[in-house]
This record gives structure tokens, C-alpha cells and sequence, in this order.
């Protein structure tokens, strides 16, 4: 496995939409290893193939309970939203305050092609929301608010 070079937010190619993986072949099960090794290595919770300068619908995901890869997804479901603090890869050393659901659920295909859903809460759900977002060239910062009267609460 290799670590891809993060393209950052001044790179034109960050705002292109990806698109739809039509073929799942050996260059795209390298491009996912390498993606959860550039993930790991940056210390991040998702990434998105444009973040690596390759147009298309690929992210993967690790918030702590192991990589996700997603090929092809879309969010099916939302409930609820959550005001909190968000960073990116290729926006480093800043955050700011984004409203994301509180709950989503996500249908992709996997490595092997099956069609499977995810559903994630709070900092999942907000990863996913994240990391989609990149598959059409939009970045958090697009989408920053004020922070909430209160903290979020984070049981």
C-alpha cells in the first residue's frame, strides 16, 4: 500500500464532482487500501477519493470502530440535526461549526460489489454527511454556522 498525496482547499479539483464507479477492478482496490493508509497516517475520520485528486464516488471512514469504504453511496435517510465542530483534511488546522443530522443512513457498494446500507449516529453520521459532500465538490467550510447557544451533548 502507498500514501496519497491530500490535495488542499485551494486545489480547483476539490470543487469537480466525482463520478459513479462503474467497474470495481484491482486499480479501485488499491486506490481503497491506499485511502485507508493516507486516512490512518493523517490521523483523520474519513476521506474522500478527490481528496487524493481521483474523480470518483469512493470514501472511506474509520471513527474508531474500523474502515468503512464506501463505493458509490448516497445518503437514504436522515433524522435530526446536531450544531457542532467540524475539520477537514484538506482544510488543516482550522474548524468551524457545521449542522449536521443527528442520524443518517448511507447505501453503497462494498469491495465486492454488494449494495449494503450504514447507518451511523452523531460523529458517523456526521462523516458520512462530510465525506459525501466531497463527492460533489462542496467543502465544510461552505456550509459553516454559528455555534450552538449550548454545547452538543456527547453521550
Amino acid at each position: 500500500m502507498a500514501l496519497r498525496k491530500i490535495l488542499l482547499e485551494k486545489d480547483p479539483t476539490l470543487r469537480k464532482k466525482s463520478k459513479p464507479v462503474m467497474e470495481i477492478n484491482r486499480r479501485l482496490l488499491v486506490l481503497l487500501d491506499d485511502m485507508a493508509d493516507t486516512l490512518h497516517e493523517a490521523d483523520g475520520a474519513g476521506l474522500a477519493a478527490v481528496q487524493v485528486g481521483i474523480l470518483k464516488r469512493v470514501v472511506v471512514i474509520d471513527v474508531g470502530e474500523g474502515v468503512i469504504e464506501l463505493i458509490n453511496p448516497e445518503i437514504i435517510s436522515s433524522e435530526g440535526e446536531i450544531v457542532d465542530s467540524e475539520g477537514c483534511l484538506s482544510v488543516p488546522e482550522r474548524s468551524e461549526y457545521v449542522a449536521r443530522p443527528k442520524k443518517v443512513t448511507v447505501r453503497a457498494q462494498t469491495r465486492k460489489g454488494d449494495w449494503q446500507e450504514y447507518t451511523g449516529e452523531d460523529l458517523l453520521a456526521r462523516a458520512f454527511c462530510h465525506e459525501l459532500d466531497h463527492l460533489d465538490g462542496v467543502l465544510y467550510i461552505d456550509k459553516v454556522c454559528d455555534p450552538p447557544a449550548e454545547p452538543p451533548d456527547r453521550k
